[in-house]
């Protein structure tokens, strides 16, 4: 919970609360800019590329006058360079010359706005009414993302919005999201629910609770139990009686996921912003595939190409130039202003007929504030992966909305935060609801992913043991998959307590390893994958994620992978990926095998205390999971010795000296 201790009888407790939290996104802001500074000045131009932040090389083919005399630059990368890039309307950039004999960290810079992305094209809407002699003197340009103080701001103003509200749905919103008024439902019926689909009982059991709901419904979705397809189907359902509802989620892949998932069931659907995932039934779906494909988009593209020409013909050389040249240049140019003009207000009223006639829109939360989209408002907005998003990027969506509907799970990563002092922003708007409003919350209760004994444990510990295995996965361990592998068991625990396996602190990146440990886990690997024949499985090769806590340990686990005979080919086929909690969030694998890392005399466990990342780690595996660990640390923390308590139980538990003999 936050440091402030919520009481609703206290009229001001809300805006105490919300104050609070804007002042921990300041925080979390100075932080942001300061880590930014300090990975990027040490980021060569092609590590900046590999992470969608630049391009390079631009070349400028077009420059134009834009809002109060700036120059705005039309900007294109090399064809080849077709990789995905985080460039999007809104986001502030930086064009830069590289040129010789300048540091990185000394190159000249032209700032501005992008506020056009098209495949390779991009404008620039920069602060200057004139460029910079470095650009025009033939030096190779980049056009850098600079820090993204945008979502900051709308952020900033959402809270603000929401503080103010009196009176208004927004306040109403606010104050039952909040705990401060209670939830109100119209009553369910079976009837309620149209389409034909195979959700299970608890899915429906959620959905029709969407439809009752009167200002907020959560969906709980634990690992593996549907919660993007029961999802889907809520908002099917809630299209047919709405015209027109908005879809979020903090991040481009989830929002990525739910426009192809909808697509695919025939909804109209627009996907604002740059999509992450370059498929074509995503691309067909963003708004400028929609304004391409439209009835008077040839009209538009006609006028802006005359304009071009008008242009081009009133800036070319002219060697007698008197009065009546003089007149028809500007002529020439005031024509081109007016037909840019009704171009760009053609273009507008083909945006607005797109979003008229739209189904469902979806948008990243800041997205929300886009500015083609900034003045709609919706009668339910829908927001996924909302247990993973910071509270004021919610309220952004939520200001348009008359009745919201929250997906997620809080027993699961909580977002990433970047400042120790605005720790307590990792409570999100999903988890004060939930708790403050168990009313408003369906659990989906029946999972599809993994062995039920890899289930139990985390049902019992996160979710009052409600969970149950769907009959196909229940006893699907590593002998369902192939007989060789038999006997097996599903979870199993090496302990590697009393074989002085010490962690090692890296003091340089205050990272910790157990290259022993990781040693052992790999052995065990490879003897647990020696009955496996590629040969046997082509159309379903097994899945194997490795996941370590400290990027000390993977970096040693990925090492000693590729020098071992018996799992790298594994890793070149792609069949083993090794990483982070973080990474495996959203994914599944046949076989997860978790190094545990701690191991010291004082019993620490730094940041393994946050049971939620091994809710979602050991939740990753469908088939078999592997821990290695040393008991006697981890033992001090009560969920890790229930953990080896349960496994214990089910006959899973095993020293490292067995796996020595």
């Amino acid at each position: 919970m936050s440091d402030l201790t919520f009481t609703p009888t206290d009229p001001y407790a809300l805006e105490k609360e919300l104050r609070h939290v804007q002042s921990l996104m300041k925080l979390e802001q100075q932080e942001d800019l300061v880590q930014f500074k300090l990975k990027n000045a040490k980021a060569s131009i092609q590590e900046r590329q590999q992470r969608g932040l630049t391009w390079y090389p631009v070349t400028i083919t077009k420059e134009d006058i834009g809002f109060g005399g700036k120059v705005v630059l039309e900007l294109e990368r090399p064809a080849g360079q077709q990789g995905l890039h985080l460039f999007q309307v809104g986001k502030n950039a930086a064009l830069f010359g590289n040129v010789p004999g300048r540091s990185a960290t000394d190159r000249p810079t032209l700032n501005g706005v992008i506020t056009s992305v098209r495949r390779n094209k991009l404008l620039l809407a920069t602060t200057k009414e004139d460029l910079p002699d470095w650009v025009t003197e033939g030096n190779k340009m980049g056009i850098d993302l600079t820090f993204d103080e945008v979502s900051y701001r709308e952020m900033d103003y959402a809270l603000g919005k929401v503080m103010g509200a009196y009176g208004d749905r927004l306040a109403e919103l606010r104050d039952v999201i909040l705990g401060a008024k209670e939830a109100r439902f119209r009553e369910e019926k079976a009837s309620d629910i149209f389409y034909p689909s195979p959700l299970n009982e608890s899915q429906q059991a959620a959905v029709r609770h969407v439809l009752a709901a009167q200002d907020v419904a959560i969906i709980h979705g634990p690992p593996g139990t549907g919660k993007t397809t029961t999802l889907v189907q809520a908002i099917l359902e809630t299209i047919r009686r709405e015209r027109r509802v908005l879809v979020c989620a903090p991040s481009n892949t989830a929002v990525d996921l739910l426009t192809e998932k909808l697509a695919e069931r025939g909804v109209n659907v627009i996907r604002m912003g740059n999509p992450s995932r370059v498929s074509d039934l995503l691309l067909e779906h963003t708004l400028d595939a929609q304004v391409m494909g439209h009835k008077s988009y040839n009209e538009m593209r006609s006028m802006r190409q005359t304009a071009d020409q008008y242009r081009e013909t009133a800036s070319k050389h002219v060697r007698n130039f008197g009065y009546e040249e003089q007149q028809q240049r500007k002529m020439l140019k005031e024509e081109a202003r007016m037909l840019f003009q009704q171009a760009d207000d053609l273009e507008r009223y083909i945006t607005e007929d797109l979003l008229e006639s739209v189904q469902v829109i979806t948008c990243t939360l800041v997205g929300a504030s886009n500015r083609n989209i900034r003045h709609l408002t919706y009668e339910t907005v829908f927001i996924d992966e909302a247990a993973q998003a910071l509270e004021p990027g919610c309220w952004i969506p939520i200001s348009k909305a008359k009745r919201v509907v929250l997906a997620g799970d809080h027993h699961q990563l909580p977002p990433t935060v970047k400042s120790d002092k605005a720790g307590a922003l990792r409570e999100t708007l999903f988890e004060k609801a939930i708790n403050r409003q168990p009313a408003t919350a369906r659990m989906l209760t029946v999972q599809y992913r993994m062995h039920e004994q890899i289930m139990q444990f985390s049902s019992d510990q996160f979710y009052d043991g409600q969970l149950t295995a769907y009959d196909t996965v229940a006893h699907a361990g590593l002998d369902a998959y192939d007989l060789r592998f038999a006997p097996d068991l599903p979870v199993e625990f090496l302990d590697t307590a009393g074989f002085g396996f010490l962690e090692i602190t890296i003091p340089e990146s205050r990272s910790t390893a157990n290259p022993e440990e990781a040693d052992l886990l790999l052995k065990r690997l490879a003897q647990l994958l020696e009955p496996y024949d590629p040969a046997d499985h082509e159309d379903d090769p097994l899945s194997i994620g490795v996941i370590a806590p400290y990027r000390a340990q993977i970096n040693y686990l990925k090492d000693a992978i590729e020098e071992n005979d018996e799992l790298s080919g594994f890793m070149q086929h792609r069949q083993l990926s090794v990483g982070t909690v973080d990474s495996f969030q959203g994914q599944e694998r046949d076989i997860i095998a978790i190094t545990l890392t701690r191991s010291n005399t004082h019993g620490e466990i730094g940041f393994l205390s946050d049971i939620r990342r091994m809710n979602v780690g050991m939740t990753r595996a469908r088939k078999k999971l592997l821990l290695v660990g040393d008991s006697s640390t981890l033992g001090a923390h009560p969920f890790f010795k229930a953990l080896i308590e349960y496994v214990e139980s089910i006959g899973g538990y095993r020293t490292a000296w067995e796996l020595q003999d």
